[in-house]
C-alpha cells in the first residue's frame, strides 16, 4: 500500500479512483512473483465453496487473471471433465503463465501424448478463440473486482464470454479493507493508501446493468495479524499495491518510512504484540439469461444472439 509510482490526480477523476498507469505497472510487478498471493489462494478456496448448491454443471469454463487469481485446482475438483481456458488481463501475466506451463510441460512426461486444452489467451482476445459464438459455461475471476480501472467494462465482457445460461464466479476486496491503514494515513496527514474498494450493493447494480441475471452476492470480514509492521506492509503490497488517483506524488524518503512504520506499531498493534488490519472479501455470482428481444414492427438482432436463444430453448 505504500507503493511509490503516484502522479497528480486528474481532475476528472476522484483520488479514490483506481488509475489506469498505476494498475498496469502493478501488474507487471505482480507478474514476476513465483506464487500466487497466499491470500488469492485463501479467496479461492472460500469462493470455491459456493460451487456446492450450483446445479449448472459447466462443460467449458474460462480462468480469468488466472496467474494471480488462483483456484484452478479447486474448480477442478468440483468438475474434473470441464475444458479450461485461460485469459490474462495483461501481457506481462499472460508471459508468466506460458512459461509456467512450458515448465511444467517439461517436468510432467505425461502430458507428452496429449495435448493441453489449457491454452492462454491476452485480453482484449479475438473473435478466433475457442469458445466464441458458444460461449463458456463458466467464467471463475478471483480477486478481480478491485484490479481494474473500468470495472463495467470488465463485466459486459465477462457477459460476452459467457453462454446463455452460463454463470459467472467473482470476488475482490470490499470497503472495510484495509480501514485501520486509512484512518491512520488520515491522521498523519498523508495522501490515500488504497483506493476505495467496491462495495457488495454496488457489485450487484454492476453486474444487472452488464446483463447478468439473479445475482447473488456476499460478503464477509476477517482480522488479519502479523508479527511486525513491516511483514504487513510486505503481505499488503501483494493484495496489488496502491493504484489511487491520490495517492503521494513522489518517492519516500527512510524518514518517512520509519516514522510509518512506527505509527502502524502504535495505532495498529494488538495486547499481543502484533498488527492487524480488518479485510473485507464480497463474492458475487450470478447467470446470464437468454437475450431479451423487443419485438416492434420491425426487430434485429445479432446472428449470435439468435444462435444463442435457440440452443439455450433446445436445453430447456
Amino acid at each position: 500500500m505504500t507503493e511509490n509510482l503516484s502522479r497528480s490526480v486528474s481532475s476528472s477523476q476522484p483520488a479514490c479512483a483506481p488509475q489506469p498507469e498505476a494498475i498496469d505497472r502493478q501488474l507487471r510487478r505482480l507478474a514476476r512473483r513465483a506464487q500466487t498471493p497466499w491470500l488469492h489462494e485463501e479467496v479461492a478456496r472460500r469462493l470455491a465453496a459456493k460451487l456446492g448448491p450450483i446445479r449448472i454443471e459447466p462443460k467449458r469454463w474460462l480462468h480469468w487473471s488466472a496467474h494471480l487469481g488462483g483456484g484452478s485446482e479447486s474448480v477442478a475438483e468440483h468438475y474434473p471433465n470441464a475444458q479450461k481456458w485461460m485469459v490474462e488481463p495483461h501481457a506481462a501475466l499472460a508471459d508468466r503463465m506460458r512459461a509456467s506451463a512450458a515448465q511444467h510441460a517439461r517436468r510432467d512426461w505425461r502430458t507428452l501424448w496429449r495435448k493441453s486444452a489449457e491454452e492462454i489467451f491476452l485480453e482484449p482476445v479475438g473473435r478466433d478463440v475457442p469458445w466464441a459464438g458458444d460461449g463458456v459455461d463458466l467464467l471463475w475471476a478471483n480477486m478481480t473486482l478491485h484490479g481494474s480501472a473500468n470495472l463495467p467494462d470488465m463485466m459486459a465482457r465477462w457477459h460476452r464470454h459467457l453462454a446463455v445460461g452460463g454463470f459467472l464466479m467473482c470476488s475482490g476486496l470490499g470497503p472495510d479493507t484495509a480501514r485501520e491503514l486509512r484512518q491512520l494515513y488520515q491522521q498523519m496527514g498523508w495522501p490515500r493508501p488504497t483506493i476505495d474498494f467496491v462495495d457488495m450493493h454496488d457489485l450487484g447494480d454492476e453486474l444487472a446493468k452488464a446483463g447478468f441475471t439473479d445475482p447473488v452476492m456476499d460478503m464477509e470480514r476477517l482480522t488479519l495479524t502479523w508479527a511486525s509492521p513491516q511483514a504487513m506492509l510486505d503481505e499488503v503490497r501483494t493484495w496489488g499495491g496502491n493504484v489511487a488517483w491520490g495517492r503521494f506524488a513522489g518517492l519516500r524518503t527512510p524518514r518517512w518510512r520509519r516514522q510509518l512504520i512506527d505509527a502502524i506499531q502504535q495505532h495498529l498493534g494488538r495486547p499481543d504484540g502484533r498488527v492487524g488490519l480488518t479485510l473485507e472479501l464480497i463474492y458475487g455470482h450470478a447467470i446470464k439469461g437468454a437475450p431479451r428481444v423487443k419485438v416492434e414492427a420491425e426487430t434485429r438482432f445479432s446472428v449470435q444472439d439468435m444462435k444463442q436463444m435457440i440452443r439455450h430453448s433446445d436445453k430447456r
